[in-house]
């Protein structure tokens, strides 16, 4: 189960690790963002920071999109962490509660 972080994801990086959905798929199953502003003048328009039972942190947000997402268009979101190992683990968590075991 994935749960906000009450680490706030301090210190993540982005390791080449994505997921494409969309920001209304994310709301759906996270419920609202930490960050959420959507008015394209950041680097970014929502950012999660989150932590799997295991105790991963990791954050998932959009980058450099500069406009306004549309909430049910897909995008790619980063996924930060603390290691590429991590940033891994918390996709393959993100992907069973989007869409179910694949």
């Amino acid at each position: 189960m994935i749960k906000q972080s009450e680490d706030g994801g301090c210190g993540t990086s982005f390791y080449g690790i994505t997921i494409t959905t969309t920001p209304q798929n994310l709301i759906d199953n996270l419920d609202e963002p930490e960050y959420f502003s959507n008015d394209g003048y950041d680097k970014t328009n929502m950012d999660y920071y989150l932590e799997t039972d295991s105790g991963v942190v990791f954050t998932v947000y959009d980058w450099k999109e500069y406009a306004p997402l549309q909430m049910n268009t897909k995008y790619d979101f980063h996924i930060g962490g603390y290691s590429q190992s991590d940033c891994l683990k918390a996709k393959h968590e993100l992907i069973n509660l989007l869409w179910g075991e694949l």
